[in-house]
């Protein structure tokens, strides 16, 4: 597998160079320079398959021989031992549940690939690694988690002080051990910023080995693909073209679906369904690309994102096809405070606000499109991590699983986003 950079101004580099380089020397983003089509025969059996048989297929077609077939086969049943249910909530609409993993958000799927493959290149070479990680929520649980205890690697997470759910910040800030927590004192695009800045900063990439956890990590981002075609796999029975409504903050989502059409999955449309931090359904509005900064703060924080890093890779999959592809809307926390409780009102159904942004989204398409469609929203969190704000909604307190009953200590430093004080940071922590 080659993998080009968005800004085209860096030589291509094989797999193993991408997710450990994170970004390119030219800060863009690594993209496959070939995205192969699945064989019709793939197509003709998936119903068949398994969610991992599905995975290896895919993984296979993209590495291309960067990992053996049977040490991949190996890695994917290691990683992925939880499953992507799309769950029916009436005729032609349903629900992809995907909070099975450790951490009960998507970014499980991502995160243990991830870890697995680098682990995997790890010990073949005896480097050790240090992971510098942003996340506005659900990203910093699931590299915490994917990554604890990992022979060899260290991983820094910055979060934004203040705005993440209390579940989240205890997912990634009790664990210890080779998982660093900070705290920085404003919002998830200064996170992603100072970390954008520690992987072009020339003093650190060659005194240490840095990479990157957050979805401008290819790594992050192939494994998504999975599901997206394991719905379509659920779903072919039913006979209707499908479009899937997917919660959007930096895109690494929605990027990955478009790549599973890409290989030749079957899709009408995906809707891009953001909070007020609407970039991207403005960008497709008008044409215009116009960041926010800062970001809004929402009740849907992991989708609190000003500046999208993988609407680059979005124009290379999509280019002038953009807005034949991806229809978007967006919702205040208002609309979605509602739309929690029409899930739960009609279907008994209870949702996280991004799951209820998701399900705005598809049903506002349905409506202006009069669409005959199997529609699908994506549930990318469990609801039991944003507890405070679910009980507000729905006037009761609802069951949520055990492992999201945290105990620990809080383990964090507090940073400004200052970059000079953040580097003095990682050269004293770094391995």
């Amino acid at each position: 597998m080659k993998l080009y950079s968005t800004h085209r101004l860096s030589p291509e580099v094989n797999f193993r160079e991408a997710i450990f380089q994170g970004l390119p020397p030219d800060n863009g983003l690594y993209m496959p320079s070939e995205i192969p089509a699945l064989p019709q025969t793939f197509w003709d059996n998936v119903e068949n398959l398994s969610f991992n048989e599905i995975a290896i297929a895919v993984s296979e077609a993209l590495l291309g021989g960067d990992i053996p077939e049977t040490d991949l086969e190996t890695l994917i049943h290691s990683a992925l031992d939880f499953e992507a249910p799309a769950v029916r909530l009436e005729e032609d609409l349903y629900c992809l549940e995907l909070f099975h993993g450790p951490s009960m958000a998507f970014k499980d799927f991502g995160a243990r690939f991830m870890a697995a493959a680098m682990s995997y290149f790890l010990r073949q070479s005896g480097q050790t690694l240090n992971i510098l990680v942003a996340t506005s929520g659900d990203t910093g649980g699931a590299v915490a988690q994917g990554f604890y205890r990992v022979p060899g690697i260290s991983v820094t997470i910055l979060y934004p002080k203040g705005k993440v759910s209390a579940i989240q910040e205890m997912q990634l800030t009790t664990l210890g051990e080779n998982i660093q927590a900070l705290e920085v004192e404003g919002t998830f695009d200064d996170c992603q910023a100072l970390v954008k800045q520690a992987f072009l900063d020339e003093e650190l990439r060659s005194g240490y080995h840095l990479a990157s956890a957050n979805s401008i990590n290819i790594a992050r981002l192939i494994p998504q693909a999975f599901y997206y075609i394991s719905a379509y796999a659920q779903l072919k029975k039913l006979g209707k073209e499908i479009v899937f409504s997917v919660p959007s903050g930096n895109f690494g989502n929605l990027t990955a679906g478009v790549l599973a059409m890409r290989m030749g999955m079957p899709v009408r449309r995906f809707v891009a369904a953001t909070n007020v931090n609407n970039v991207v359904p403005e960008f497709l509005r008008t044409g215009v690309y116009t960041p926010i900064s800062p970001s809004v703060s929402t009740i849907s924080n992991a989708m609190d994102v000003g500046n999208p890093s993988n609407f680059p890779r979005l124009n290379d999959l999509l280019g002038n096809q953009m807005k034949e592809y991806l229809k978007g809307y967006f919702y205040t926390d208002a609309q979605t405070r509602e739309g929690v409780l029409e899930i739960y009102r009609k279907y008994n159904y209870v949702a996280c606000p991004h799951t209820a942004i998701a399900y705005l989204g598809l049903e506002d398409y349905r409506k202006e499109t009069g669409a005959e469609v199997t529609g699908v929203f994506l549930s990318t969190a469990h609801f039991g991590k944003f507890l405070p704000e679910m009980e507000a909604i729905l006037g009761f307190t609802p069951e949520i699983p055990e492992r999201l009953l945290l105990k620990g200590e809080k383990k964090t430093t507090v940073v400004d986003t200052s970059y000079a004080a953040f580097k003095a940071y990682l050269k004293r922590n770094l391995i």
